[in-house]
């Protein structure tokens, strides 16, 4: 491991005039590439101090990455890593000389424990991760190859740097990181569930193309519900078969096939079987016979994969994520025959004072019929979650655990105002709510979680296709337990006690540098970005959204090794369970023109580890991968408790 943007140099680069080696006009590209300016003048006078053998040669890929590890060592003086070297372990060693390296028992006292405020960790580990970080490959090899012989005893500057940036002292706790199996028996309700709209849709709400492909893309991405909007479609003139088909109703999106997305969702599942429930959101428009089909197609496609609850499992509490490991569990309209008044004839997916399907603006013809259908039996048995209006909370509280509301993001705001919302936390301890963006949001646009996260709601449903700041700060949330989609809610959420209150604290952020920023989308051209970080605190208090902002300032010509080093952001934290730090670099454009994305990435508080940390961050997809590979921020984090969690 170079602890450089090695993906950056591509063989095209090294190899363009055969000699495998690197000349000044090269290194000039390769320094553009890995967002770096310096002036030709600069360059040359650097370069021209390099031994003659080498310029007449070229830089070698070895020397070449001295080279650039030495544009960084000579920051050093200003460089936060240096600074925190020093105040950590003295500028001194005991025979009078400035420090080159420090022991394991001092990086365990001083650093590790007092510093980081690690808990289970002992010498042995830190012999461990010494012993590793000598083994790695760092540009500066003198200073690589000087403790060879007892590695697993000290470390130098350079790998206590190359460990700061590293996944090891990620701000995310790998403990919460990690999957764990044991949490995974509780029933469904006392989960925060990775939830997809619409998920179909690869663009806009109105007049975007439907694909089967963005099924795959969600549940990859770790959404564990899905949706489908199915309506009658043609018959099939050979066989004499209806076809159901899904696209959002009286829009021009396009239409595909009910049971190309079965096959699909059966794809991923032959190569995840032991992923955890998929649950199937259906918005059945469809007439009895297309249902018929429906069923049929569900049963013959997934075969064992297709949960089909007993009337023994509808009594009491919901199943559990590990009893339905592997299997498709379906939302939609359990009673069969006609639908009656507490029922959701469309599981609560059309909000009349939202839609801009009837408010007029979009012409639609007739309402949709489908709601005098009914339900078709083959189809019922088959439902484990039943759509039902919302009248009440006593109501809906006596309901069957199997019953669940649906609603949009408006009466999500405005039940969370409501002074019995807390009876809306204990209807989430038994039962399912989900939740969805406005009919409004015709952008396809995404509506933040925080609030309904807040009150318990399960399924929260956002536009996968959409990389907006909720998706990321959804992305955030679910990393959690392995990526595999269930999150427990805290005990505030789950436990019948009225006295347990949300943790508050105080945070405090120090952005201190950047690592290898890419250019916006990951390009290779373009010219060198002016970053700058975005510290967004999404919170919740009383029922609403708190959000709080700041910005750094932005770095000129430089992805590299971007030095910010200057304030402390402070946020007060007034639920702690719930709330979300987003950090986002931006490349700072022209007055004229809009900022860049560049990566991002979305930590709970509940899952941050105070010291020092590295930030790894991601792309608009949420992966790191090509040049994000080793994009990262490294920042300064404390974190004080206010209050106890019981009062």
């Amino acid at each position: 491991m170079l602890l450089l943007c090695s993906n950056d140099f591509s063989n095209s680069t090294l190899i363009q005039d055969k000699s495998n080696t690197i000349d000044c006009k090269e290194l000039q590209k390769i320094l553009t590439r890995i967002n770096f300016y310096m002036k030709k003048s600069q360059l040359k006078d650097a370069y021209h101090k390099l031994d003659e053998s080498i310029r007449k040669k070229g830089l070698s890929f070895e020397q070449c990455c001295t080279f650039l590890h030495k544009l960084k060592h000579d920051t050093w003086q200003t460089k936060p890593v240096n600074q925190i070297w020093f105040d950590l372990f003295g500028r001194f060693m005991n025979n009078g000389t400035e420090r080159q390296k420090v022991s394991a028992e001092s990086f365990l006292r001083k650093f590790l424990l007092k510093q980081q405020k690690e808990k289970d960790v002992e010498l042995e580990d830190v012999r461990q991760i010494f012993a590793h970080l000598n083994q790695l490959e760092i540009a500066n090899v003198a200073s690589s190859k000087a403790l060879n012989s007892d590695s697993h005893m000290y470390i130098d500057k350079d790998h206590f740097e190359a460990y700061l940036m590293s996944a090891e002292n990620d701000v995310f706790d790998p403990k919460k990181e990690r999957f764990d199996q044991n949490c995974m028996t509780h029933s469904l309700s006392e989960y925060w569930i990775n939830s997809s709209h619409n998920t179909y849709l690869t663009g806009d709400q109105l007049a975007s193309q439907s694909s089967v492909e963005m099924y795959m893309y969600a549940l990859y991405r770790g959404c564990r519900c899905v949706e489908l909007d199915v309506w009658d479609g043609d018959v099939d003139t050979d066989l004499g078969l209806p076809i159901p088909i899904v696209y959002h109703g009286h829009t021009m999106t396009t239409k595909i096939p009910f049971s190309d997305i079965i096959d699909a969702v059966k794809v991923f599942l032959s190569f995840n079987p032991e992923s955890y429930p998929i649950i199937f959101s259906l918005e059945n428009h469809c007439s009895i016979p297309f249902q018929e089909v429906m069923a049929e197609q569900l049963l013959t496609i997934l075969g064992d994969h297709l949960y089909t609850p007993s009337e023994s499992t509808l009594k009491g509490a919901l199943p559990s994520p590990e009893s339905l490991r592997g299997m498709v569990v379906l939302k939609g309209r359990r009673p069969a025959g006609p639908i009656n008044e507490e029922d959701n004839p469309e599981d609560g997916e059309i909000d009349d004072e939202e839609s801009l399907l009837h408010t007029g603006e979009i012409s639609t013809g007739n309402v949709d019929t489908a709601v005098s259908h009914g339900v078709a039996p083959e189809l019922a048995t088959m439902t484990l979650f039943h759509g039902t209006n919302f009248k009440n909370w006593d109501t809906s509280i006596e309901k069957p655990t199997y019953h669940m509301h649906s609603f949009s993001e408006s009466t999500v705001r405005s039940l969370s105002k409501q002074t019995n919302s807390r009876q809306w936390i204990e209807y989430n301890r038994t039962h399912l709510t989900r939740t969805f963006p406005s009919g409004k949001r015709v952008d396809s646009s995404n509506y933040s979680p925080m609030v309904a996260w807040s009150n318990g709601c399960q399924m929260v449903a956002l536009n996968f296709q959409t990389p907006d700041s909720p998706l990321r700060i959804n992305d955030g949330r679910f990393r959690e337990n392995g990526g595999c989609g269930y999150i427990l809610k805290p005990c505030t959420l789950t436990t019948k006690d009225e006295f347990l209150k949300p943790v508050s604290s105080r945070l405090s952020i120090k952005v201190l540098n950047g690592s290898c920023l890419p250019k916006p989308k990951g390009q290779r051209r373009g010219e060198c970005i002016d970053p700058y970080v975005k510290l967004s605190l999404y919170d919740e208090q009383e029922g609403k959204e708190v959000c709080t902002n700041y910005t750094t300032s932005f770095v000129v010509d430089n992805g590299f090794f971007p030095i910010w080093n200057k304030d402390k952001y402070t946020f007060d934290v007034c639920n702690a369970a719930v709330a979300i730090l987003q950090l986002t670099v931006w490349d700072k454009d022209g007055l004229h023109s809009k900022d860049d994305f560049i990566a991002s990435a979305s930590i709970p508080i509940s899952c941050m580890r105070q010291g020092i940390r590295s930030v790894r961050l991601f792309d608009s997809n949420n992966t790191r991968s090509g040049a994000f590979d080793f994009a990262s921020l490294l920042i300064e984090v404390k974190i004080k408790q206010q209050m106890l969690e019981e009062i």
